[in-house]
């Protein structure tokens, strides 16, 4: 049995929304699912607007490396990251 890693969780900054301003915002940070056939095609799978994901052209993003409480954040469930802002 093969073992499968992991893969990392990625993050890109939209940093084009043309034609697609509904669904993606212009600097907003947004998680990208690993699709290797899609980036063999220069395309990235985002999580965007609709909470859905779908490819774009990957020129529209740029990839970044968040801190790991931010990463931590970024993955929480929404209810429960809004607690930790309150209480801390």
């Amino acid at each position: 049995m093969k073992d499968k890693k992991k893969s990392p969780v990625k993050f890109v900054v939209c940093i084009n929304n043309d034609d697609y301003p509904a669904s993606l915002e212009l600097h907003k940070i947004y998680r990208v699912l690993p699709d290797e056939d899609a980036a063999t095609h220069g395309t990235l799978r985002v999580i965007d607007e609709s909470g859905e994901d779908y490819l774009y052209s990957a020129e529209r993003f740029v990839l970044i490396k968040l801190p790991q409480a931010a990463k931590e954040a970024m993955l929480a469930d929404p209810h429960e990251a809004k607690s930790i802002v309150e209480s801390g």
